[in-house]
């Protein structure tokens, strides 16, 4: 119910700014709202909730500002611009559930290793450890790879070019493998209390950062427009990292 309200109330939002790529900057609290409210509702607070729900708020508020802030001051984005042609007219309607509704069911799919951890009791184990240090290290993988591409586009000099340095020299998406580590990880914190049908999260990220909202869709003829991409996809890995071949 939390996720539905915020994403009805961006909906509404949206509609006055005639902009439902806002949508984007709001998907993280989509996802956190679950465990936030099943944490206020169990009986009894359990350690490794709070420490899940810790890790699940800095993940949303560095990605939900990361994207306030590179959006800020540009039009409705694309991808958005795309789907409100296609399904014209009445788009701001049919936004409640093309855009809005879906987000808010997937942002409730992948909250389930939340709620499992903020509502299960179990006692402390390796797994929480390695989940713990998963996430770490898909957070602090994502934060740089995404403060190498700002700064990058900030430099005009380098306008039309390719970015294949830092962390870019090795994937062409070093942030959306961070992510994709962030939720494995926050999945094995929940699987160390048996909630191991909680995989279903994971899963639905991985496939939607491959596969639909991320390399796939980013990825989508942009080696036809920007010839030099086309060299890079030849030597840099897609998604997980490993040098660049020759």
């Amino acid at each position: 119910m939390a996720t539905l309200v915020l994403a009805i109330g961006t909906w509404l939002r949206s509609r006055a700014r005639r902009d439902v790529s806002i949508i984007d900057s709001m998907w993280p609290w989509l996802i956190c709202a679950p465990g936030v409210v099943a944490m206020m509702l169990a009986r009894t607070a359990a350690a490794r909730g709070f420490l899940i729900l810790v890790l699940a708020g800095l993940w949303a508020v560095r990605l939900s500002a990361h994207i306030t802030l590179r959006h800020r001051g540009h039009p409705e984005d694309h991808r958005y611009q795309a789907i409100r042609a296609r399904n014209q007219p009445d788009f701001e309607w049919k936004s409640l559930y093309l855009v809005f509704g879906l987000q808010a069911a997937l942002g409730w799919i992948v909250a389930m290793p939340l709620v499992a951890a903020a509502t299960r009791t179990a006692s402390w184990h390796v797994l929480d450890v390695a989940g713990a240090a998963l996430f770490a290290f898909g957070f602090l993988f994502e934060a740089i790879a995404d403060a190498q591409l700002t700064r990058f586009r900030a430099n005009a000099a380098l306008r039309g070019q390719v970015l294949d340095s830092g962390l870019w020299r090795y994937s062409r998406h070093p942030n959306y493998f961070g992510e994709c580590c962030v939720w494995w990880g926050l999945w094995l914190i929940a699987a160390s209390t048996g909630a191991w049908w909680t995989i279903v999260s994971p899963l639905l990220m991985t496939v939607l950062l491959l596969k639909v909202s991320g390399v796939a869709l980013l990825e989508s003829g942009i080696a036809t427009r920007r010839p030099a991409y086309a060299s890079y996809i030849r030597r840099t890995s897609a998604f997980f990292p490993r040098p660049p071949r020759a």
